[in-house]
């Protein structure tokens, strides 16, 4: 909260409640062959898949992140390390639930979700709404909550030729 007066503003913090807050992730995986490509829970055929230890999903990556952000609660890496057998291979819509509960514990609401996708290829346009679905699901929000979209580099930098696929994604949050 804050009071402007004689031409100064003066802040105060507020114990009582947290408010909204903002939180932003990033995630990004190198593609290699071999492995399925996996966006938002959602099978994309390709013939290459992200390299990770669980399924390598940036999409519901970069989404953890920004939700663990926003309720200052770390980042994946902490409650899902990649040291941890016990995430190899692991579905991240399963970890985005975990996510879910972390923050239901807490009273937190999550206002809504924006990320973009960062890929040369494939296109991802036909999957969009699936994607919203399995997230809209997995966080037991409203679709209108949950706004994907996907952009190309242009041909530029790794993710233009091809490389990788890199997502940002922000949140709303509030208690």
């Amino acid at each position: 909260m804050c009071l402007a007066r004689d031409n100064l503003v003066y802040f105060f913090e507020r114990e009582d409640t947290m408010g909204f807050r903002v939180g932003h992730g990033y995630d990004v995986h190198r593609l290699c062959e071999g492995r399925k490509l996996i966006l938002g829970g959602e099978e994309i055929p390709f013939n290459k898949g992200l390299m990770g230890h669980s399924d390598a999903d940036v999409l519901t990556h970069s989404i953890m992140d920004a939700l663990l952000g926003a309720a200052g609660l770390g980042d994946i890496g902490i409650h899902f390390p990649d040291t941890n057998d016990k995430y190899q291979n692991i579905s991240s819509l399963v970890l985005l639930n975990r996510v879910k509960k972390l923050l239901d514990e807490k009273n937190i609401v999550i206002q809504n979700i924006d990320a973009t996708i960062v890929a040369q290829a494939p296109k991802l346009s036909g999957y969009r709404e699936s994607i919203i679905n399995n997230i809209a699901t997995t966080l037991n929000l409203p679709k209108s909550s949950i706004n994907i979209k996907a952009t190309t580099e242009e041909g530029m930098g790794f993710t233009g030729i091809g490389e990788g696929i890199v997502s940002h994604a922000v949140c709303l949050i509030s208690e």
